[in-house]
């Protein structure tokens, strides 16, 4: 399946969040408001949210196969990584 960035934004302020973007899956689904996010790892992809009545936050988007979360994580990383090396070039 083709998986192609149409939006990026870093962002620098300080905290975890790292970048947002939007995603284009195929020529059918466009994925609005994907986030990078520095963990205590390294950074990692998260995915749409929404808050719940209760104050419990649920993935809006959820990859249905371990195959598709990886490439959209690929994907977006690799865009995280290229930003990175175009600022502080």
């Amino acid at each position: 399946m083709d998986v192609a960035i149409t939006r990026f934004v870093r962002h620098d302020g300080g905290g975890a969040l790292k970048a947002f973007c939007d995603v284009l899956v195929g020529e059918h689904l466009l994925i609005k408001g994907i986030r990078v996010v520095e963990g205590r790892l390294g950074p990692f992809v998260s995915m749409p949210r929404q808050q719940n009545k209760d104050g419990r936050w649920f993935d809006s988007v959820v990859p249905m196969t371990k195959g598709m979360k990886a490439e959209l994580s690929r994907v977006v990383l690799d865009a995280y990584r290229n930003s990175e090396v175009a600022a502080t070039s």
